[in-house]
């Protein structure tokens, strides 16, 4: 996937970008790895003009690049008609993903990430932001059967299931959401509470027998914000072997500029001085490029559909980690922090592994 002709001080060049340069333990470790990135749209562009196409050759080759061997496709959704949008979105990106298979090849098990990491491939997890679409428990088995394999309980506001992380009151999970979570555990599928509020964060871990994911969050000890997880949430989610993965969205990261990969690292540092290695992984919410790189209507479109709360910058990327080789940028950061191989490889993809297969079987 990478090229690695010898340069100076012992560095090596990536091909798909010649001006950045990594080390030969930066790029092993990456080629080792079943790299997961637990919230990643294929791209942040959702219009027909781009997923009617194929992708473009570029496209291709920096997937190909990128060193990612999984990545969770998911939107947010809701409202009276979610699950007439939540079919649409499977039978339309799950028909571009099959278009596309000399890229991308979908899953039902981990062992079909791990055939696509084998293959050169890039596996796309196929979930959703929102549960609004579980109109009744059984729902949740006719989603799963489409390919759904994970679902955010709430997106950021109420539904019937919870509360999202930007409402005024959080009353927790109702008894309808309890079902949902034990439909889940039944078929399967991986619960996720990124958006959730603090109350329905804290019961949804306690309610699931099985461990949940923050696919896609960060620490509220670091940045007060509404959208990131307490000590206590994280604290409860590792005590049930659940795992949380660190995004790179800037006002999550930091509230002053710069922001950079060394902020996204300060995460998983207090992650794992917190609960310990085994709890954290990557959930960058993005797509390779970043939403800086979108056209200005589809980001001012995506900014507006969010409270003030959310307190979005000029920038919504981080600085340095906005570009399709960014999973060796955190790699050297974490070398430079003195974590070893193996605990590298496990916030890499490892720890997701070890959910998934748990959640999913083999």
């Amino acid at each position: 996937m990478m090229s690695a002709p010898m340069l100076n001080l012992g560095s090596f060049r990536a091909r798909a970008a010649p001006a950045r340069t990594y080390s030969k333990r930066a790029l092993d470790l990456v080629h080792r790895s079943v790299v997961i990135d637990m919230l990643a749209p294929i791209k942040i562009d959702f219009s027909p003009e781009y997923y009617g196409k194929p992708l473009s050759e570029k496209e291709a080759a920096d997937w190909r690049a990128s060193g990612i061997t999984a990545i969770h496709h998911a939107v947010g959704l809701g409202g009276p008609n979610a699950k007439e949008q939540a079919l649409n979105f499977f039978a339309v990106w799950g028909n571009f993903v099959a278009r596309n298979s000399h890229v991308f090849t979908g899953i039902d098990k981990f062992a079909d990430i791990q055939r696509a990491k084998r293959d050169g491939k890039v596996a796309v997890i196929m979930g959703l932001q929102n549960a609004d679409h579980f109109l009744r428990p059984a729902d949740v088995k006719a989603f799963y059967d489409l390919g759904q394999r994970c679902a955010q309980l709430t997106y950021n506001s109420q539904n019937r299931i919870g509360s999202g992380s930007t409402d005024r009151v959080d009353g927790g999970i109702s008894d309808f959401g309890a079902e949902i979570i034990k439909s889940m555990n039944d078929v399967g599928m991986l619960v996720d509470v990124s958006h959730s509020g603090d109350r329905t964060t804290l019961d949804a871990i306690a309610i699931s027998p099985k461990p949940i994911a923050i696919t896609h969050s960060n620490c509220r000890a670091l940045i007060d914000h509404p959208r990131v997880k307490t000590d206590e949430a994280i604290k409860a989610l590792a005590a049930k072997g659940g795992v949380m993965g660190i995004t790179g969205v800037r006002n999550f990261v930091s509230k002053t500029d710069p922001t950079t990969i060394v902020n996204y690292a300060d995460h998983i540092d207090h992650v794992v001085k917190l609960v310990g290695i085994d709890h954290v992984g990557i959930g960058t919410d993005s797509d390779l490029y970043g939403y800086d790189d979108t056209s200005p209507e589809m980001n001012k479109m995506l900014r507006g559909a969010y409270k003030d709360s959310y307190a979005f910058r000029e920038k919504i990327d981080i600085d340095g980690f906005d570009h399709p080789l960014k999973m060796f940028d955190l790699t050297e950061e974490l070398i430079r922090r003195r974590y070893s191989d193996a605990n590298i490889l496990a916030v890499l993809g490892g720890n997701f592994q070890r959910l998934l297969t748990s959640t999913w079987g083999g």
